[in-house]
């Protein structure tokens, strides 16, 4: 082994002696290995045995090196150019090959090259750190930045929220962070947010607006995304709003209760409400009174709209004049789920009798819940009492039937006691 090792050292010290490289310009090849090893070779060779040598400080390693590269640089500052030509290079015919530029500064001197840059600035660690076991002054300690520590990830924003300024203010105004980071890239977009710069000024926004400051969670908890809305776009919006007559009152209720209202761009708000008035065929007061009322109207699907305005007219059968009013008292009809819609309506015309006129006379009922009037109206025909027709004696009103809580329903309408209503639950 010791021989072999003598061997190898005696021909490197033979070949340093006899070899003479020249660098002139590299062409582009599709071999890159050919040249990149000679390189390599010449390069790397006469470094390292300036380098290898023990050393117990890394600093002293780190010198060493910077040592041997500059001095090689130095001894090979002017080389002869090869003559010799790769025999597996090919230059196409009709292509111009393309030299390799070197973008260290060089000057061509008697076929030379001159490598100023490489006297001069070749040293790999200018400015050596710190090592983790040498001393340092106070007035070192004091000038080091020290970055604040992080929280480890997480897919909690909980964790974040004593190191975010932003995160600690949304939680001081209500917001439900744990609904935020369930939705994807919300946690990361609220950690790059600055709370004076980006929440703040949309805050004062919506303030100004008269959105309650008991809002303001239950807002952004439902649309964070508004806190990257430019406040430009958010002034057009609401200035829009206001041309088309609505109060003060009425926009600010509707940014409260519909939190995408505001991330709508005008175009889409005015194609909303011309599609409302001209498919209701109501004035545009009326249009005013039903967007009011459910603002999601502007923010939601068409399509659920457009089924529940043919399953009226079609399957239920009412007609324009009777929609019209129903969409006024009960906007909530246009975006209701189709099933439930129509297994109320079956059940009220069909099972209780109630015609289409008493249906539009009292609408709310289309709005009720199924097994309540399921039940009262069992417990009505239990004690002989499921009497709906106004022109007949002890005539029970629908809006009474669903609207009153159970103890009031009990005694008002059905004239017996809440134990008695109970009892008859248990046995359906």
């Amino acid at each position: 082994m010791a021989l072999t090792c003598i061997q190898h050292c005696q021909r490197c010290t033979s070949l340093l002696r006899s070899r003479s490289v020249g660098i002139t310009t590299l062409q582009y090849s599709t071999d890159a290995q050919h040249w990149s090893a000679a390189l390599w070779n010449s390069f790397i060779v006469p470094v390292l045995p300036s380098v290898l040598q023990r050393s117990p400080n890394p600093s002293q390693t780190r010198q060493r090196w910077n040592l041997g590269v500059r001095s090689y640089c130095e001894s090979h500052a002017k080389v002869q150019p090869s003559q010799t030509k790769h025999r597996n290079t090919d230059e196409l015919p009709g292509t111009d090959m393309v030299s390799y530029q070197n973008p260290v500064s060089h000057q061509l001197i008697d076929g030379g090259m001159l490598l100023k840059e490489w006297q001069t600035d070749f040293d790999l660690d200018d400015a050596p750190g710190h090592s983790a076991l040498e001393e340092i002054s106070h007035e070192e300690a004091v000038r080091m930045d020290i970055p604040a520590a992080l929280p480890p990830v997480s897919i909690s924003l909980k964790d974040y929220v004593n190191e975010s300024e932003t995160l600690g203010k949304l939680v001081q105004l209500g917001v439900q962070l744990w609904k935020l980071e369930q939705r994807p890239n919300v946690g990361s977009m609220l950690l790059r947010l600055d709370f004076q710069t980006d929440v703040t000024p949309r805050l004062v926004f919506l303030k100004q607006l008269g959105v309650e400051d008991s809002r303001l969670g239950y807002l952004i908890s439902h649309n964070p995304f508004i806190l990257t809305e430019s406040l430009e776009n958010l002034q057009a919006r609401v200035a829009y709003l206001r041309s088309k007559k609505f109060s003060a009152e009425s926009v600010a209720s509707m940014v409260s209760r519909a939190p995408y209202l505001l991330n709508f761009s005008v175009k889409r708000m005015d194609n909303r409400l011309g599609f409302y008035q001209q498919q209701l065929g109501l004035s545009a007061q009326k249009t005013r009174d039903v967007v009011a009322r459910l603002p999601r109207l502007l923010c939601g699907s068409l399509e659920t709209v457009k089924e529940n305005l043919k399953i009226c007219k079609l399957e239920m059968g009412f007609r324009e004049n009777e929609l019209q009013h129903i969409v006024t008292v009960i906007p909530k009809v246009l975006t209701a789920n189709k099933r439930k819609l129509t297994q109320i309506f079956d059940y009220i015309h069909n099972t209780m009798n109630i015609p289409h006129d008493l249906i539009v006379k009292f609408p709310q009922v289309l709005n009720a819940k199924y097994l309540r009037i399921k039940e009262r109206h069992l417990f009505l025909q239990y004690l002989d009492k499921a009497q709906y027709d106004p022109a007949k004696p002890n005539y029970i009103c629908l809006d009474k039937l669903v609207s009153l809580p159970d103890d009031a329903f009990c005694t008002e309408v059905a004239s017996a006691t809440l134990k008695d209503f109970e009892l008859f639950q248990k046995t359906m």
